[in-house]
């Protein structure tokens, strides 16, 4: 019988250790997978039955015996976790493995498509750029920057060295997806890092992952060793000519260190403060060299890319959003968890078909979406089909794709204050608007709070101050959420008593 328990930090934060120990005791040794992204089902235990992987859920450490006496008409039995609606309502590009492999296990990831794509890298090294570019392909951390045309400067850029920084300081709330790649398959994130170094004829590389992640800088750093003992990485990639090997590095973190030039700079082992932009990082990134930043989700997008070709990517989403996105919806919300789909479902099918709605049973008030300074979006613009046109049309973001829900008791006034107040905390400090902007934006708001409405249009003309003078996005942006919450909910906005701020 064979029995998978996932060892990702969330399954492991709701009993999932528990659940494998008693599995243990009962003579079985489980399988440590990934999530599938049902975190209301973790930890989720899978027996294979009949060749399929039947799921259980949420199940502690007391039902492990029962299920493993009769599996087949237990009540915490959900059938085949493939067929589940959470499952089959997804597009797995990038999580198709997650979940699904041991995922320190090169054999099981080969097993299953693993270094298909850097073996067809190696075999057209030339062509790896334009096929990048021709899937459409863009960064999946945030700015939404054409992958294929960041790695064909880098290419071209002329260097005695160059570099692979993969920026894995997942930062924003309601983001999940880079932990849970890294501990559910590293050897991806890998293998599109070397097909980066290929491209662009680098042969070092960097993560930069945050200290909060004690899982997944495990999981890399054994990945990191077994690619090393296999070949994979080394002074001949899989037997070729090509060098690469990589480290992985441990950041504070700062959430100004999501970004990519303060990233560098700690790199470096300098404080993480902004760069003033010119020179880009893929001309003078690490160490004045020309650097690719990529962030996790859109490096280990490129394995499947390569091994499927242009074509069968770009065939997903639409417009200028091509390919899938992995969803990341939390907050008050009934499904919570990740899901993978092509880009142009409407927030609304994200919300009430995929999510659920909310957890309270509650209308949804607002959603926001693109992590803590993304825009709320009312239930009237619910039709926005989700990308990056799309949502920057309606005064959002896409963002790294975290989706939060709030249901109709939130209180958008102190949400807003939030925002500024994080961005007080976190700036750098380097630039004006954002150092100095988002301490007076808290106390603007403050003063709206306590009745005077003509500190509004103050509050949107610092806004508008900040968004278009701060030198990175974390002051640019966050006028997002405050003036999404001014704009939808003014009734917020009035003055009147109401709850105290849940922060």
């Amino acid at each position: 019988m064979r029995i998978w328990v996932p060892a990702d930090a969330a399954a492991r934060a709701l009993g999932a250790d528990e659940v494998a120990a008693a599995v243990n005791a009962a003579g079985i040794r489980p399988i440590r997978n990934g999530s599938r992204g049902m975190i209301w089902l973790e930890p989720l235990l899978e027996i294979e039955i009949g060749g399929r992987r039947h799921g259980f859920g949420p199940v502690a450490a007391a039902d492990v015996p029962s299920i493993l006496a009769a599996p087949e008409g237990h009540p915490l039995a959900l059938g085949p976790v493939d067929d589940l609606p959470w499952m089959r309502a997804q597009t797995r590009l990038t999580f198709a493995r997650v979940g699904v492999i041991d995922p320190l296990s090169l054999d099981d990831y080969q097993a299953h498509g693993g270094l298909a794509g850097l073996r067809a890298a190696l075999a057209d090294p030339a062509a790896v750029v334009q096929t990048v570019t021709d899937a459409g392909l863009r960064g999946r951390g945030g700015a939404g920057f054409p992958t294929g045309l960041k790695w064909a400067t880098v290419a071209r850029a002329p260097a005695d060295r160059k570099y692979i920084v993969c920026n894995a300081d997942e930062g924003d709330s309601g983001t999940f997806a880079d932990r849970m790649l890294m501990e559910g398959d590293p050897f991806a994130l890998i293998e599109g890092m070397a097909i980066a170094a290929i491209a662009v004829g680098a042969a070092q590389g960097y993560v930069y992952v945050r200290s909060e992640y004690p899982h997944a800088i495990r999981a890399m750093e054994r990945a990191i060793t077994a690619a090393r003992g296999a070949g994979v990485l080394g002074g001949s990639v899989l037997g070729s000519a090509h060098a690469f090997d990589m480290e992985l590095r441990v950041g504070a973190g700062a959430y100004v260190c999501g970004e990519e030039t303060s990233l560098l700079n700690s790199l470096e082992g300098k404080r993480g403060i902004v760069r003033a932009k010119p020179p880009i990082p893929a001309l003078e990134g690490l160490f004045g060299r020309p650097t690719v930043v990529n962030n996790v989700l859109s490096l280990a997008t490129v394995p499947w890319i390569m091994a499927n070709g242009a074509a069968a990517y770009a065939a997903h989403g639409m417009g200028r959003s091509r390919g899938t996105m992995p969803l990341q919806i939390a907050g008050n919300v009934r499904h919570g968890g990740l899901c993978e789909v092509p880009f142009g479902l409407t927030l609304g099918q994200i919300v009430d078909e995929i999510a659920g709605g909310t957890a309270s049973g509650r209308p949804v008030k607002a959603v926001q979406v693109g992590g803590p300074l993304g825009a709320y979006f009312p239930r009237s613009l619910f039709d926005t089909p989700f990308g990056y046109e799309e949502f920057a049309g309606q005064g959002g973001l896409v963002g790294h794709a975290g989706i939060v829900l709030f249901d109709d008791s939130a209180d958008m006034l102190p949400l807003a204050r939030f925002a500024m107040e994080f961005c007080a905390i976190e700036s750098c400090g380097k630039c004006t608007p954002c150092r100095i902007g988002s301490t007076r934006g808290v106390e603007t708001i403050d003063r709206i709070a306590a009745g005077d409405r003509d500190a509004i249009p103050i509050l949107a003309d610092l806004c508008n101050t900040m968004k278009w003078g701060s030198l990175c996005a974390l002051g640019g942006f966050a006028p997002y959420p405050v003036m999404s919450a001014l704009t939808h909910f003014p009734e917020d906005f009035t003055g009147k008593p109401r709850m105290e701020a849940a922060e």
